[in-house]
């Protein structure tokens, strides 16, 4: 019995001479889910790790559990920051206006009041300076950073505010244990519960 060999042809897209817009990045067919546009760009997302999961689910239901009825929370979602950037934060507090059906894939950086962020080896970079500048110059008012404790794998919340004068972040506060704070509502998250997920 002999082995076949099997060829796998990948058939990459070629980017226009400008780069992509955020258009394109919800018409390209066959993109991996969770693509991202980064200044006209397509960004692919690695596999996610266990601690970007439980991380994110921990948040997500923090978040829930006090959102007031005008505001909704979302995982993964992209969100439409200018022609030619379309990230998509782990998680988003928005509007709960934005939401127009179903079949919604984005949404718009004015309807976003937080955009959370947990880092990864593979997109430390973007999590920790491309993608905060971005929302900030979007007008974003809140903005997390989360990352690995290095001792015992337990999240860290960098929380930001937005200067409305200089459009930039600036950081009022870093959570290891409980994150409690005002804005962009009443929030009270038990880190330490990342264990029970």
């Amino acid at each position: 019995m002999t082995a076949e060999s099997v060829e796998h042809h990948v058939q990459w897209p070629v980017p226009p001479q400008d780069g992509y817009t955020v258009d394109d990045l919800f018409t390209l067919p066959d993109l991996p889910p969770h693509t991202e546009l980064i200044d006209g760009s397509l960004v692919f997302v690695s596999p996610q790790r266990e601690f970007h999961a439980i991380a994110i689910d921990l948040l997500v239901n923090g978040l829930r559990s006090t959102v007031p009825a005008a505001l909704r929370v979302r995982r993964e979602m992209t969100v439409v920051l200018d022609k030619r950037n379309g990230p998509e934060p782990d998680v988003s507090v928005i509007r709960a206006d934005a939401i127009t059906g179903p079949e919604q894939t984005s949404y718009r950086a004015e309807d976003v009041l937080l955009a959370v962020e947990v880092v990864s080896p593979d997109s430390e970079s973007r999590d920790r300076t491309t993608k905060p500048q971005k929302y900030a110059t979007a007008g974003i008012p809140n903005f997390w950073r989360v990352e690995a404790s290095g001792t015992n794998d337990k999240p860290v919340v960098h929380v930001y505010e937005l200067d409305p004068l200089t459009k930039a972040y600036v950081h009022v506060g870093m959570h290891r244990d409980r994150i409690k704070v005002d804005r962009p509502y009443p929030i009270d998250i038990d880190l330490t519960a990342i264990d029970e997920l």
